[in-house]
């Protein structure tokens, strides 16, 4: 059952079978730290999208549950599924897409979802100039800076295309050949007419001047399941009490941040980006709390992999479906819910 892969994560995953890595089952345990056992969480992105993680880290809810977090960021989904198959880090956070092209290339130890973060998408449409009334026919003709082929970011905005009756290739011309966090100089710089960003991109293209955010993504696609974290199975059948633990601290996050203004939010993760001025950091996270991006819980329910599955079939990604069951399990984040 083979399927398409985009091609540096194909690449990457047939490397690592062919050396036999990713049945290794990556480290043979977690390095304990005093009374805290480490675990390392690759990220794809540092991005205040993710405000509930970075909620916990500085609460101290993963210490409180008995857990030193290492985090390290990816920069894209391909390197974050690349660092969790090879061992590298025991859970990665990117896009579920990333673990269905792995299951559909049959690995020995292929990687399951156990938490979802976030329910919307987080990227935002920006303008060169202000458009009051922007339309997405708006975009006919026009050059834009989209995401890489077979990421979630792309994928989603052609899904909102197609809802709106355009035709992604025929209708504009998508510019896919950007680095991932480079689209905003790009943009800064001249190129594109339109430019599809995550925050802090949009709200710094804002600030400058140089754009004017028109769309919301995350509001036009509706809900989707944008970012979850998973693990491979040798990992999460050999540490059941760590993957609940750290489960458990990512809800206690998503609960400060349901019962808190975006003011307090803000404040609690400044740490986490200290470039950042905090009234950014407060404003970016009053757009994404002002249109409901993070889930109450973490259960990644089936309705929500099925919605996943058709996008990236419209996407022309997927060949055919892969099984809920082998790919989620909910049974962390039904119990850190409770």
């Amino acid at each position: 059952m083979k399927k398409k892969l985009p091609a540096l994560l194909a690449a990457t995953a047939v490397a690592l079978i062919t050396l036999g890595i990713t049945a290794c089952g990556g480290k043979d345990a977690p390095a304990a730290s005093g009374d805290l056992t480490k675990v390392t969480l690759n990220e794809v992105a540092h991005s205040i999208f993710y405000a509930p993680q970075y909620v916990a880290i500085e609460e101290g809810y993963f210490a409180e549950e008995g857990i030193e977090l290492d985090l390290v960021t990816g920069f894209g989904a391909d390197k974050t599924m690349t660092a969790v198959l090879s061992g590298e880090a025991d859970i990665g956070f990117m896009g579920s897409e990333a673990s269905i092209y792995v299951y559909s290339q049959n690995p020995d130890d292929y990687i399951v979802n156990f938490a979802q973060l976030t329910q919307r998408a987080g990227n935002f449409l920006v303008s060169r100039e202000p458009m009051e009334n922007f339309q997405w026919s708006d975009l006919k003709g026009k050059n834009v800076l989209g995401g890489r082929k077979g990421g979630m970011p792309q994928m989603v905005f052609e899904y909102i295309l197609k809802k709106n009756n355009l035709d992604p290739a025929a209708d504009m011309n998508i510019d896919q050949s950007i680095d991932f966090g480079a689209t905003a100089a790009a943009f800064s710089g001249g190129s594109g007419d339109f430019t599809v960003e995550f925050e802090p991109g949009a709200t710094t293209l804002e600030k400058e001047g140089a754009g004017y955010v028109v769309a919301s993504l995350g509001v036009d696609s509706g809900y989707v399941p944008y970012t979850a974290y998973s693990a491979k199975q040798s990992y999460i059948k050999e540490h059941p009490e760590l993957v609940q633990g750290f489960t458990n601290a990512l809800q206690k996050g998503m609960d400060y941040v349901q019962n808190h203004t975006p003011e307090e939010i803000a404040k609690v993760i400044a740490p986490q980006f200290k470039e950042t001025d905090l009234d950014v950091i407060t404003a970016i996270v009053t757009r994404y709390y002002e249109q409901d991006t993070w889930k109450s819980d973490l259960v990644f329910e089936e309705s929500s992999f099925t919605l996943l599955q058709d996008i990236l079939e419209e996407a022309d990604e997927l060949e055919t479906r892969v099984p809920y069951e082998d790919l989620v399990t909910t049974d962390f984040a039904e119990e850190a819910a409770k």
